[in-house]
């Protein structure tokens, strides 16, 4: 992928009121988009948004300079980053736009773009944006304006495609599940899709006022679900994050079940029905566990960078359907074109009822590899700390005592200035240990 200005592995983000998420480089944006867009098809754009008190602000503002390009607008509301994509394809509109900082505090905000087919925007099309917000904006006579309207009932076409992707002959009835929607997008639709599929629903994080979204719940803060499902006697939990396309869940126990193991039990039941297409695309961060556990029931397993976009890249490479990331991105192309968490939830809830399972059962289909990582931050940005003699030297010292029981991985975070280390192994100290030696030469390389 080319060098971009603006654009970066998941749209536009930053703080509100600075770098390119203010009001001036948003209506900026929306015009550019919407240049780019016009005369393809239908001329018509969807904008959905999370519950941060921003979100009003930008969609005004995106509004704003998609009718300046003479682009129609249809509002969507808070509405889950996937809900948004299912609505852009069966709306037939030219692109989605999300606006959303996913599990990010409430003083973060981005702008994503979905295409016409539901999938992340092409990078030809990104590119052609970015040229047109270096030109004049212009705006179109008077009587070639886009129009906004408001799609009133979109949050109950998003509910009824949820409920269709979950098996007719299975119902929730006499499950008691926690939700925790993270003050978030899926508020006012994840647990009445449960509710409607039976299930005897208990909320927390669905109370947004437009600062509390991701604070202290959802997917990204699991002890207040933890504490949930155990207080209330649930048979389990699903965490979300702010917009919706990532789930954690939680056993009748109180354990915490990860993505990796959400994908595990995903793909093992779709093998045991013959509808695993394949394989399945982990991360470098997914567990090694999860490699040996799919290795053992003869499937295979590979590895794209981090970010759901790198895992889709290579699911859609390869021609599998299923994949996803540690942190709860679940992606199965055979139900939905992006990473949508309450659908990832009703795929576990169906296998748990096809085994007759509680789902602590079910997810002990593998033992997680004990993992090891530490951050060590560093001053330049400018010097390629990874390269470096010494430190190349100690993630060679610490593979060779290793071996196959496990492996190292060193990495430049996306977003901030730290070098991420992560050692994992079938030995809690041996991961602690070498983790602990790399970093600290990072530490002395860096600092």
């Amino acid at each position: 992928m080319a060098q971009r200005k603006y654009f970066g592995t998941d749209g536009i983000r930053g703080k509100v009121g600075e770098s390119n998420i203010n009001p001036e480089f948003v209506i900026k944006l929306g015009w550019a988009a919407g240049k780019v867009l016009a005369g393809k098809g239908t001329n018509k754009v969807l904008i959905g948004k999370d519950t941060r008190i921003s979100g009003y602000m930008l969609e005004s503002s995106l509004e704003a300079g998609l009718s300046a390009a003479g682009i129609d607008i249809g509002l969507l509301g808070p509405m889950p980053t996937p809900a948004i994509a299912y609505l852009t394809k069966t709306f037939r509109s030219e692109a989605g736009i999300v606006i959303s900082a996913s599990h990010n505090p409430y003083y973060d905000n981005g702008i994503k773009f979905f295409s016409a087919d539901g999938f992340k925007l092409d990078d030809d099309i990104e590119t052609a944006i970015e040229a047109m917000l270096d030109e004049p904006m212009t705006c179109v006579a008077s009587d070639k304006l886009g129009k906004a309207t408001r799609i009133n009932d979109a949050a109950g076409r998003y509910i009824e495609f949820c409920k269709g992707t979950f098996p007719s002959k299975l119902s929730l009835t006499g499950l008691k599940i926690v939700v925790d929607c993270a003050h978030g997008a899926t508020y006012h639709i994840a647990p009445n899709v449960l509710r409607e599929l039976g299930a005897n629903v208990v909320e927390i994080g669905t109370s947004p006022n437009g600062l509390n979204i991701n604070q202290d719940v959802g997917a990204t803060s699991m002890a207040a679900i933890v504490e949930a499902v155990k207080s209330h006697q649930a048979d389990l939990g699903f965490a979300l994050d702010g917009d919706g396309d990532r789930i954690m869940m939680v056993d009748h126990l109180g354990n915490v079940i990860d993505g990796d193991q959400i994908v595990y039990m995903i793909a093992r039941d779709a093998l045991k029905s013959g509808k695993l297409n394949g394989g399945v695309v982990g991360t470098l961060m997914s567990n090694l566990g999860l490699e040996v556990a799919l290795s053992r029931l003869g499937v295979p397993f590979a590895r794209s960078n981090v970010g759901d976009r790198y895992v889709m890249e290579l699911l859609q490479e390869k021609g599998w359907t299923i994949g996803g990331e540690n942190s709860g991105h679940i992606l199965n192309l055979s139900t939905s074109s992006t990473g949508d968490g309450i659908v990832a939830g009703l795929q576990v809830i169906a296998a748990m009822l096809r085994a007759d399972m509680n789902l602590h059962d079910l997810s002990s289909g593998f033992d997680m590899f004990p993992q090891r990582l530490i951050n060590v931050r560093y001053q330049n940005a400018g010097v390629d700390y990874l390269s470096h003699e010494k430190v190349k030297a100690s993630q060679v010292e610490a593979e060779a005592a290793l071996g196959k029981r496990g492996r190292v991985l060193l990495r430049k975070s996306g977003t901030e200035p730290l070098i991420r280390v992560m050692v994992e192994s079938d030995d809690s100290a041996e991961s602690d240990k070498w983790a602990q030696h790399i970093a600290e030469t990072v530490r002395k390389v860096a600092n």
